[in-house]
């Protein structure tokens, strides 16, 4: 195996929407040569732009230490599963769809080296789902990014039972050279871990706005004020070492009883979801927006995502 820091590794990305392209970036930015593969003929069409778009943003914010045409030099765009043949490190990410990852990691491991290692970026379908997909599962690794992903530290390397922990070890240490500080999670459990953590919160979130407890708006407001001003400083168990332990343990004996432990989901958000809404995406979601209020939201969250 090749050792990462001396050696900028090819890396192959299948799938090219929005988080194909925004984990594009943030390779070309590392200074990896990158080979973008587009399953669809969409994707090929707009990969281009919104790659480019992605780099210029970087470059425009100090995120990168080569020029643009740098960056762009070391991208080969592709809807040619033969030009993965030299990749060390190939990431699946297409849509979060059994029969098309399985069908997507046939084409792959067709192509490339038996030491190549394999990864699937999902936030959804378990690894050890996905692992029996793939004939070396020893190689076969999640990795839930963030987005943008090439603006935030925040990288989840995921094993399954038969991944093999020296190959989990070694692209953990590769993801630190990609600017990340990742998080290598050692079982794997559905959700990993920000999911499982942020999914209790909107559920909490729901019961309080449903039975009437707090606005959408309250909520919202609440953990802007509280929560989001403490956790990119310490996270959870720091803030609880920081600010009085003891009186955590107090409150949860109380407080954990009483929380929220639906199943299903909520009402609030299926309303308006099987109804159409997309939020910004089309102005329909828990606030309307006009087009305006949707592209600046949009922005204001770009330019936050760099600033933070």
């Amino acid at each position: 195996m090749k050792n990462y820091k001396e050696n900028i590794i090819e890396i192959g990305v299948v799938g090219l929407g929005l988080m194909g392209c925004s984990i594009i970036t943030a390779l070309l930015v590392a200074g990896n040569k990158v080979i973008a593969l587009a399953p669809l003929d969409s994707d090929l069409k707009n990969a281009h732009h919104k790659i480019q778009h992605n780099l210029q943003s970087a470059n425009d914010h100090d995120f990168s230490k080569y020029s643009l045409e740098e960056n762009i030099s070391r991208l080969v765009i592709s809807n040619n599963y033969q030009d993965l043949k030299n990749c060390q490190l190939v990431l699946e990410c297409v849509t979060e769809n059994l029969e098309i990852k399985k069908q997507v990691y046939a084409l792959i491991e067709n192509i490339i080296d038996v030491n190549a290692i394999l990864t699937t970026n999902t936030s959804a379908i378990p690894i050890t789902v996905l692992k029996d997909f793939v004939k070396h599962p020893n190689r076969f690794l999640g990795m839930h990014w963030a987005e943008p992903s090439y603006t935030t530290k925040f990288l989840e390397i995921i094993c399954s039972a038969e991944t093999d922990m020296k190959i989990a070890e070694y692209l953990y240490e590769m993801a630190t050279t990609w600017g990340k500080e990742p998080t290598l999670v050692r079982k794997d459990i559905r959700g990993f871990i920000t999911n499982r953590i942020m999914y209790a919160m909107y559920r909490e979130a729901f019961y309080l706005v449903e039975n009437g407890y707090a606005t959408v708006e309250d909520v919202d407001r609440t953990c802007r004020n509280d929560g989001g001003h403490w956790m990119p400083f310490c996270g959870l168990f720091r803030y609880m070492d920081i600010t009085g332990l003891p009186a955590y343990y107090t409150v949860m004996k109380d407080l954990f009883p009483t929380l929220n432990n639906q199943t299903t989901v909520p009402k609030l958000i299926a309303d308006i979801a099987e109804n159409g809404g997309k939020g910004i995406f089309n102005g329909k979601g828990f606030y309307n927006y006009t087009p305006e209020e949707a592209q600046e939201w949009e922005k204001a969250y770009e330019e936050f995502a760099f600033e933070i």
